[in-house]
């Protein structure tokens, strides 16, 4: 009966010394994969994050901008949460500020 069960279930032998090492090295490397990601995933994404708000609540009448649609247009009226953006010759669109993708320089729609 002894030499059945040795077959499914294995014997446990008392080791002697020396395990703890493996244990600080298995608790390092997660440690250390975390602070790899927020350097080169999480830091970046949020500086882009704060960038952008900064960019979007700067944005006021007469600027040149485009949207994330690809729209290029020149700032009319400036609201809490939309923009009127006037793509040609008597043509405005309204667009949620959010959707500003960038600030252009001045004349850049005339160029377009």
């Amino acid at each position: 009966m002894d030499s059945l069960l040795s077959l499914f279930i294995d014997s446990a032998w008392a080791q002697t010394g020396g395990g703890t090492a493996g244990g600080l090295s298995t608790l390092l490397f997660p440690i250390a994969l975390i602070v790899v990601f927020y350097f080169l995933l999480i830091r970046p994404q949020q500086k882009k994050q704060k960038d952008h708000r900064q960019m979007v609540e700067a944005v006021g009448a007469g600027d040149e901008v485009v949207t994330g649609g690809g729209i290029i247009g020149k700032v009319t009226e400036v609201g809490e949460q939309f923009l009127t953006v006037e793509i040609g010759d008597g043509i405005s669109v309204k667009v949620q500020r959010h959707t500003i993708a960038a600030v252009l320089p001045k004349g850049t729609v005339k160029h377009a």
